[in-house]
């Protein structure tokens, strides 16, 4: 497995994925922030959930080697509306799916947009159906990324970063050194800006019911991971989304960050792929009531 991805032309938008592996797909989709892409964010990932799925791990719309295409609503519904037609291009009708942070939003997006083709999702550290709670807005992670944007040091890069995990010793001047390269690349500067922009434009905020909102009516069985130490998306947006979903289980890790899949990467893969691969008849109770976990 290599770090080139294939693209392939969907609607006239260039689509940048990895894929590897056989059987039922299974879609990863990664979070935002510079210099982000689905191998940054799953690499070490992928050869696990390969030996069970057919996993395709897309660059999301504007990130990695994906383009960008013109925002006429936020991000998260118009990424999900292109995850679909990228599904549509490989053959897929339906598919089971992980979502980290900013995909995990994209993820419950389509599973309003369109229930039949989202089968289970894992929600990781995830945006949308999330809401805040006690946390102040935005939150640190928040203010380090808009920081970093607004100035593009390496300095404001390694603060960004450390507000991702819970240890501070995962953070090597190898992994500042590929973000920043990212990040800094041509036109991923503007692009990035353009995606959040689109997130907290009032016009386009006029025109959208949040996800959050609609939490009650999402059917599809979903699992909720969430590091108790997230700086990101803080801990407490997690009991929202598990209040509400009717569907819903949530797995807490202790002694970790938003980075779920790099600071417990067997527990994560352990916990996502019980869930993925549990029979149907499994995911609710006997009585066929909702399945609160923790």
């Amino acid at each position: 497995m290599t770090s080139t991805p294939v693209t392939r032309n969907v609607d006239g938008l260039t689509f940048a994925y990895h894929e590897a592996g056989e059987g039922e797909p299974l879609l990863m989709l990664h979070g935002s922030g510079p210099g982000v892409s689905a191998w940054s964010n799953f690499r070490d990932n992928l050869p696990v959930f390969a030996e069970r799925f057919r996993t395709i791990m897309p660059d999301l719309p504007g990130f990695g080697g994906t383009d960008l295409p013109e925002l006429d609503e936020v991000y998260p519904r118009a990424a999900a509306k292109w995850i679909a037609r990228l599904m549509d291009e490989l053959g897929i009708e339906s598919a089971v799916f992980v979502g980290n942070s900013m995909g995990g939003a994209v993820a419950a997006e389509l599973a309003v947009l369109a229930p039949d083709r989202v089968r289970r999702m894992a929600l990781m550290g995830s945006g949308g159906l999330s809401v805040g709670i006690f946390q102040a807005e935005p939150s640190e992670g928040f203010k380090r990324l808009f920081e970093f944007l607004e100035e593009p040091t390496r300095e404001r890069m390694i603060g960004w970063v450390k507000t991702m995990v819970f240890d501070p010793r995962r953070i090597t001047d190898a992994l500042v050194d590929e973000r920043m390269s990212n990040a800094t690349a041509e036109g991923v500067l503007e692009k990035t800006k353009a995606i959040f922009a689109s997130m907290f434009d009032p016009r386009r905020q006029a025109q959208y019911t949040p996800l959050w909102t609609k939490a009650a009516s999402v059917t599809t069985p979903t699992l909720l991971l969430w590091g108790r130490d997230d700086r990101m998306l803080p801990y407490d947006q997690a009991h929202f989304a598990n209040r509400w979903l009717p569907d819903v289980e949530l797995h807490t890790f202790s002694r970790c960050g938003h980075w779920i899949q790099i600071e417990r990467k067997s527990d994560f893969e352990r916990v996502v792929i019980e869930f993925l691969t549990r029979k149907a008849s499994d995911l609710t109770e006997e009585t066929g009531g909702t399945r609160h976990g923790s």
